[in-house]
């Protein structure tokens, strides 16, 4: 494993902490407070798991998973069911082969989020992972109404060493996205990264805005690759997954970036994500550092959780 991987997952198992006390030291007691694997043995396990942020979806289907295992495999003692558990919580998170093809290809990506979940952070990370993988990154400041939004991505694209295309606060963020992609292609970008708006309490402009900036894209650059990555806050837990599905009737996510995993109790919230939307977890925020934005992994993510 190398060096800089080895110490994001020492972070993670660090940043992992209050979920860890949370979930995990609930299952530890169950497995060793049980003596026989009976009905009370299976109903604990289901209860800490809800209750855990998992999400009641996903919990079924990793019991499920585990009591199939348990039965075909004839296993008796209830501390050989941890193993099994984390495996069937693995499963549940398989993110599949293209995951990231967005970055072998050329492509624009969309980042949606409300604020205050560290979308323009994220956005300002993932431009500096790109551009130290040799890509030429623009970013694209379509978050027009919020106050600020544009100076701080600027200064976002200073610290990555990447262009931006910006209009004044207000405008059109569709404009943006139009001027943003005729730049792309004239520089002969690898990666337009659109920042757009997340005003959820209005979801009809939300919708609006969104299928307008889409028409432009499909328009003005037809060959382009797209993704579309919702940012949420794992703090809010459960309000994270009721977000995550209110963007999905407005446009069609690909990926979430799940921040702030350092400061919440409410991790488990990955795998629900995961599970119960059927959309992927692609990145983890674990800090404010810029590569403390990273791939998700979930073998790392488990193991880190139990560690």
């Amino acid at each position: 494993m190398a060096e800089g991987k080895k110490g994001f997952f020492g972070r993670l198992v660090e940043g992992l902490q209050k979920t860890r006390d949370n979930i995990v030291s609930g299952i530890d007691s169950i497995f060793s407070g049980f003596s026989a694997i009976d009905d009370d043995f299976y109903e604990e396990l289901e209860e800490t798991l809800i209750m855990g942020d998992l999400g009641i979806a996903s919990t079924m289907k990793v019991m499920e998973d585990l009591r199939r295992q348990v039965k075909e495999q004839h296993i008796k003692e209830p501390a050989e069911c941890k193993a099994l558990l984390m495996e069937s919580l693995k499963k549940q998170m398989d993110l599949g082969e293209n995951a990231y093809e967005f970055e072998n290809r050329k492509s624009v990506v969309l980042v949606i989020g409300v604020n205050g979940v560290g979308k323009t952070t994220s956005i300002g990370k993932l431009a500096g992972q790109l551009k130290d993988q040799g890509k030429r990154v623009i970013l694209a400041a379509a978050d027009t109404f919020r106050a600020a939004a544009v100076e701080q991505l600027t200064e976002w694209a200073g610290r990555a060493g990447v262009e931006i295309v910006a209009h004044q606060e207000g405008s059109d963020p569709a404009a943006v996205v139009y001027d943003a992609v005729a730049a792309a292609k004239a520089r002969g970008a690898d990666v337009l990264i659109c920042d757009t708006a997340g005003r959820l309490h209005n979801k009809k402009n939300l919708m609006e805005e969104l299928k307008k900036i889409d028409r432009v894209i499909t328009r003005e650059y037809p060959d382009a690759y797209r993704e579309t990555l919702v940012v949420l806050d794992g703090t809010t837990g459960q309000n994270a997954l009721a977000q995550a599905r209110q963007f999905m009737e407005a446009t069609e996510v690909t990926g979430i970036i799940l921040t702030k995993l350092d400061g919440t109790a409410k991790g488990g919230i990955a795998v629900a994500i995961q599970s119960e939307l059927g959309i992927p977890v692609k990145y983890i925020g674990i800090g404010e550092k810029i590569d403390d934005l990273q791939k998700f992994d979930a073998d790392a993510f488990i193991n880190a959780l139990f560690a």
